[in-house]
C-alpha cells in the first residue's frame, strides 16, 4: 500500500466517489419499487394460502360435526 497519495490519485477517489454516489441516487429508488412490489406479492400469496387454510380446517371441522351429529342419532 502506498503511504502517499497525488493530487491525481486524489482526483481519481474523488471522481470514483462521486459516480458511486450518483449510480446510488439512481438506482436505490428502482430497488426499493421492486422490493416493495415483490413483498406485495409474497403477502398476497401468504393471504390466499391462509384463506384456502382457513377454509379446509372449516370445511373439516363441519365435516366432522356432521358425522357426530349423524352417528349420535
Amino acid at each position: 500500500m502506498r503511504e502517499t497519495w497525488t493530487d491525481g490519485r486524489m482526483d481519481d477517489l474523488n471522481h470514483k466517489v462521486d459516480e458511486m454516489s450518483h449510480e446510488m441516487r439512481e438506482e436505490f429508488p428502482a430497488l426499493r419499487t421492486e422490493m416493495n412490489s415483490r413483498f406485495d406479492t409474497m403477502q398476497n400469496q401468504m393471504l390466499a394460502m391462509t384463506r384456502t387454510m382457513l377454509a379446509t380446517m372449516i370445511g373439516g371441522f363441519v365435516t366432522l360435526l356432521a358425522t357426530l351429529l349423524a352417528t349420535q342419532l
